[in-house]
């Protein structure tokens, strides 16, 4: 499983992407990539999210870790598989689901919030579990949640910001998940590339100074 995730431990913060386009898609994950953060979680909440990861991959190759979020259906993760993704997120786990989804081969997070639904996923054997809404409990949850899974890899999503990126991974993130801090809904829907770059940038330096 360590060498599954090692390109989800390295990329760190995976920028949750979601766009009323596939153009506007484009250009905020270039605008994301453009400030330093390297992994985009492309949702299924934007229209034609494959063809999306697709085009990203044949731009960037193996300089980013391209996936699909809001997984919901197997047929969802079969579309985003063939199209190349690295890694399949859904937001809740679904045993048939989930078993579809480990069925691509892909590294598979799947989303939990109690400690009942992170045994679910892990008696699955996904690669990481989502813990979403994240910003219910914080970072002393997600360390809360290291007692009864010490070794469990966690990955918190929603209310990751820049200012607590350091104190989600000292409470024992493998990565992080973030959404509007990062990809933001308002400059996306304002076509404001620059303000997502500002945005990625401030994120890529909170997590060079946490190593």
């Amino acid at each position: 499983m360590t060498d599954r995730l090692s390109r989800a431990r390295t990329t760190g913060v995976l920028a949750v992407l979601r766009a009323p386009s596939p153009e506007s898609a484009l250009e905020a994950a270039e605008a994301i990539i453009a400030g330093g953060i390297t992994g985009i979680e492309v949702t299924y909440s934007t229209p034609d999210a494959p063809a999306v990861i697709r085009e990203l991959i044949r731009r960037h190759g193996d300089d980013a870790y391209i996936g699909a979020g809001t997984v919901t259906t197997a047929a969802q993760a079969t579309a985003a598989a063939d199209a190349g993704a690295a890694f399949l997120v859904s937001p809740g786990t679904l045993p048939d689901l989930t078993r579809a989804m480990l069925g691509t081969g892909r590294v598979v997070m799947t989303g939990a919030l109690t400690p009942t639904e992170v045994m679910t996923a892990l008696a699955l054997n996904v690669d990481v579990v989502k813990i979403f809404p994240a910003s219910l409990g914080g970072p002393s949850y997600l360390g809360a949640l290291r007692g009864p899974f010490p070794d469990a890899p966690l990955m918190p999503t929603g209310g990751v910001s820049p200012d607590n990126l350091a104190d989600w991974f000292a409470a024992g993130a493998v990565a992080v998940g973030a959404g509007g801090d990062l990809a933001n809904g308002a400059a996306i829907a304002a076509s404001n590339w620059a303000d997502l770059t500002r945005r990625a940038a401030r994120f890529r330096a909170a997590l060079d100074a946490r190593a």
